[in-house]
């Protein structure tokens, strides 16, 4: 086995880097780890962090705020792009693990480290995600994923090597749910949820909101500014697009919005099952995507759905730093020049229920769009329209009368 000096390690306090920290130790001569810990948006889960990294065999923590640029340089251009994995996935794992790569990779060259160390799983997506992030701004570094080559086999195996270790958890073998959590949403995986068959215990799993059914039995509404597509002012009130999900979070999530039980195609080719808790997204993806059919034209409006299904797989596998990424990107950036206005929403329920839009870019004309007497729509130009577009299946129909085919 090759040998480190320094090791830079992408930490979370949870359980797999709280036990990857001694585990490197041990395994590369007793070589410096440095645990780099990137707040974007997890809250109390940083609480002690720097103890608990140093107490466990960490030289240093490093702790970086990168909440407003997690917003503004990722969540919002691919909020903008209408970007959904599946139909249903808001990305909220896939578009932090690039940022948070980056970010490593600094404080690496910063700190002359031989290499960069993740908790990722063999299994998962997220080693994808880490990895192509860190060759596209380390190249040559050095990558070591202990889940890959160590002798711990399950979860139940690393909380025995912690217990052994004397590692305190916050996770026992009965609660032990795999999370991501961010201020964008919270995953769970694992346990009894690795069965699909199995409804999910939402009173012991949620932590941004309650259950549909817990909700309050009164609608609540709200509404939403945009600005060329990014949101900046929430029931009137100017703000960050960072302090509009944050409280759109805890409306949502009182709401019993966002709650998501899929079985995915992960990139690493099985199907995974997991819940997802995404209550401000939800309501910020469905606000954005109703002011942009009145503010977006019929052809770009149904072609940048395509560019959104692109989009997101280019997130959910981790190519972020890609030029396609960054193409899509540009036109995306284009189609949201006109995507001003506002947005009324009823939030009842679990339910998102439009009440009301408008911008001062929209395209629609009720003089146009009327059922009643208008004098700006001559409905006899509708005929020729007809004749034309219907021209190929009339030519068509008339070979196969000439030739004897039958319907």
């Amino acid at each position: 086995m090759k040998q480190y000096k320094k090791i830079v390690l992408a930490y979370s306090g949870g359980l797999d880097t709280s036990v990857i920290i001694p585990w490197l130790k041990e395994h590369y001569d007793d070589c410096e780890v440095v645990a780099v810990a990137a707040d974007v948006g997890q809250g109390t889960e940083l609480s002690g962090l720097e103890e608990k990294a140093v107490k466990t065999g960490a030289s240093k923590l490093y702790i970086l705020d990168m909440q407003e640029e997690f917003v503004n340089d990722y969540i919002i251009p691919t909020m903008q792009a209408g970007a959904v994995y599946e139909n249903k996935y808001l990305l909220g794992t896939s578009f932090a693990r690039p940022i948070i790569a980056k970010k490593i990779v600094e404080i690496a060259k910063k700190e002359g480290a031989d290499a960069i160390a993740h908790g990722c799983t063999g299994k998962g997506n997220d080693q994808v995600r880490f990895e192509l992030a860190i060759k596209a701004f380390a190249p040559n570094m050095p990558i070591i994923a202990p889940w890959r080559t160590w002798e711990l086999k399950s979860r139940d195996d690393e909380i025995d090597y912690a217990q052994k270790k004397g590692i305190p958890l916050n996770v026992s073998r009965e609660t032990s749910y795999s999370k991501d959590k961010n201020l964008w949403h919270l995953s769970h995986e694992g346990l009894d949820l690795e069965d699909p068959a199995n409804e999910p215990n939402y009173d012991a799993i949620l932590e941004m909101g309650v259950s549909p059914e817990k909700a309050p039995d009164q609608p609540t509404y709200l509404t939403l500014d945009f600005e060329k597509g990014v949101p900046v002012a929430l029931d009137g009130q100017k703000k960050t697009a960072l302090e509009i999900i944050t409280e759109l979070n805890q409306i949502g999530g009182a709401n019993g919005i966002g709650l998501i039980d899929m079985v995915e195609n992960r990139l690493v080719g099985m199907k995974s099952r997991g819940v997802y808790e995404t209550p401000g997204g939800t309501i910020l993806y469905t606000a954005h995507e109703l002011l942009e059919t009145l503010c977006l034209d019929r052809d770009t409006q149904h072609y940048k759905q395509q560019v959104a299904l692109k989009f997101a797989e280019l997130v959910y596998y981790g190519q972020w730093f890609t030029p396609l990424r960054e193409a899509l990107s540009a036109f995306v950036s284009t189609t949201q020049r006109t995507v001003t206005g506002q947005v009324k929403l009823k939030l009842y329920k679990g339910n998102i229920i439009p009440a009301g839009m408008t911008s001062p870019y929209t395209l629609y004309s009720e003089q146009i769009a009327t059922f009643g007497e208008d004098e700006v729509y001559d409905q006899m130009d509708s005929q020729g329209f007809i004749n034309l577009f219907g021209l190929p299946i009339k030519v068509k129909a008339m070979l196969d009368e000439a030739l004897g085919k039958s319907l």
